[in-house]
């Protein structure tokens, strides 16, 4: 086989998941529960993906555009709202679940609230065996801030494989956009269990969105 049969071969492989991604997504997506705590986790009982990111990276937004719905997480002004972890089921019969983990970021929290999402996530990431594959999601008009740097810390100390989504790509110059493509990409290669590839999107514009929903699919599978 040559390299262009392999690539010919790995296109197809591609559109077929997308296609089958597609589908998995149009049909039964149902929120299942909110979880405050580790002890009102769902049974492991299925493979999970969750989403993680600073609070208004437009998290409930890709959500949102991944399943083809409008409010399905919801979307708020105020960032930070989501304090508990929300699992949203996927497939009749079930495939999947996906888990919108708590905002982070938050300045005006207080230490309180703070310490208990870091553990929340921190026991949620170490323990949880279903859990297949975390997307770490970056707003493109900052790239990586330090709080994002540190929730990939602690998944690298998790030992959980991750994505880097950039969201809101239609928000500044393609210029920049590459620039900052290419600053998060280099950021990446320095974190042992970050995915040597990152995802650009855009919920508004649909940018993307086909390519991380296969992604997701395929991330359930491993």
């Amino acid at each position: 086989m040559d390299a262009q049969d392999f690539l010919g071969g790995k296109e197809e492989r591609d559109g077929a998941l997308i296609e089958e991604a597609r589908k998995l997504f149009s049909g039964p997506v149902t929120f299942l529960k909110s979880a405050p705590d580790l002890k009102f986790l769902p049974d492991p009982n299925a493979p999970e993906v969750a989403f993680a990111g600073r609070s208004n990276v437009g998290k409930s937004s890709l959500l949102n555009a991944l399943t083809g719905r409008k409010a399905i997480a919801r979307t708020s002004v105020t960032p930070g709202r989501t304090q508990e972890l929300n699992f949203f089921e996927v497939g009749d019969p079930l495939q999947f679940r996906l888990v919108d983990m708590p905002g982070y970021g938050f300045a005006k929290a207080p230490l309180s609230v703070v310490e208990k999402w870091r553990r929340l996530v921190r026991d949620y990431l170490r323990g949880r065996v279903v859990l297949k594959r975390t997307l770490v999601l970056v707003d493109s008009r900052h790239g990586v801030k330090p709080v994002d740097a540190e929730m990939m810390k602690m998944l690298d100390e998790a030992a959980v494989g991750y994505r880097i989504v950039l969201t809101k790509a239609d928000k500044i110059k393609a210029s920049e956009l590459e620039k900052v493509h290419a600053e998060t990409l280099a950021e990446a290669r320095k974190h042992p269990a970050a995915f040597p590839q990152v995802h650009v999107t855009s919920s508004e514009k649909g940018l993307g969105i086909e390519e991380l929903r296969a992604a997701v699919l395929g991330d359930s599978r491993l």
